[in-house]
């Protein structure tokens, strides 16, 4: 049996725990949210479920006195220089940490000092840490990876992930800035708070797979206009006003496009869909109809990489150096 830590109670967190409730072989023991209105709280009650006799801490130490976990979940940040304090504090105390932040998916190209430092810290405590998720983590960088691995020869990877936004949750909608004027919209970019996090991570994992050293990385962001009154998002969006993002991001070898990665999540999608194209020999697409449900996708893979994380050896780690954190459900 293993047992999970529980950081942050927001509604990935929250579904986190329900998922975990529902598998063998894992159980939580602790859970910890710095919200004031949740101190204290059952958690079991707080995320819809029967009572698990878990009241929700404000701190790690607290939480866990008395009590043994070998994992952290960190459903917290996307902002990777917050979350090395807490990746800190959980590898201090002897956990296995797996998170959601889209930043630590792969951070040694963008964030190389605090890669290189969290590496250190998890080496120092012997455990081992990987930021994880639908996407970065699996669709646009892990499984073309894995696809790759029938190729003789790899020229060309595109990816797309077209999301119909409206059945996403809510922070997801007000990060793709859904239901904002163009002026809000342009000033959140400008800011750097409005946009899909994890593009460029993902080109960085593709490549290291490939063993690819490229020259250039370029990231494009648009909005998706509304071209008329939507009502299926988490608020009214206005016509011309932004339905969601679009954004594009291209590597080079030389000047030979190697890389695309298309990101489109708006709401009133007429279609999601997830394609995988790979020129190469031989070339293949592979297509999900419908794509796939992020909000789920993300829990269920920070569920599954449980048992690999406690078997990866200690670092800091990326999905390419897990084994397959396929389902499972039991010991």
């Amino acid at each position: 049996m293993l047992n999970v830590v529980q950081l942050g109670l927001g509604p990935l967190g929250q579904n986190i725990v329900r998922f975990i409730s529902e598998r063998r072989g894992i159980q939580l023991v602790a859970a910890v949210d710095p919200d004031p209105a949740k101190q204290g709280a059952d958690l079991g009650t707080l995320c819809g479920l029967k009572s698990m006799g878990i009241p929700v801490s404000n701190n790690l130490a607290t939480a866990l006195q008395d009590k043994h976990a070998d994992v952290a979940i960190l459903a917290t940040v996307s902002d990777i220089e917050i979350l090395e304090l807490q990746i800190e504090e959980a590898a201090s105390l002897g956990l296995h940490i797996i998170s959601t932040c889209e930043e630590l998916s792969y951070p040694w190209e963008s964030f190389p000092r605090i890669a290189k430092r969290i590496d250190r810290t998890c080496r120092i405590y012997e455990v081992a840490c990987v930021g994880t998720g639908i996407n970065p983590g699996f669709l646009m960088d892990y499984l073309p990876c894995v696809l790759t691995s029938v190729c003789q020869q790899v020229e060309h990877i595109r990816v797309s992930r077209i999301q119909d936004a409206s059945t996403r949750r809510v922070p997801f909608q007000q990060k793709i800035g859904a239901g904002l004027s163009l002026a809000e919209f342009k000033a959140k970019e400008a800011e750097g708070t409005l946009r899909h996090v994890g593009l460029t991570e993902s080109i960085h994992m593709i490549a290291r797979s490939l063993h690819w050293t490229l020259d250039r990385v370029t990231e494009s962001l648009e909005p998706v206009v509304a071209t008329k009154k939507l009502k299926s998002g988490h608020m009214p969006i206005a016509k011309g006003h932004a339905a969601g993002v679009e954004q594009i991001a291209r590597a080079y070898v030389g000047k030979k496009e190697v890389i695309r990665l298309h990101f489109r999540a708006a709401v009133g999608e007429p279609e999601s869909i997830d394609s995988i194209e790979i020129t190469g020999n031989p070339s293949m697409k592979s297509v999900i109809s419908g794509g796939v449900n992020g909000d789920i996708a993300t829990c269920a893979i920070a569920v599954n990489a449980i048992p690999a994380i406690c078997s990866a050896g200690s670092g800091l780690k990326t999905m390419l150096d897990l084994r397959v954190p396929g389902c499972f459900d039991g010991s």
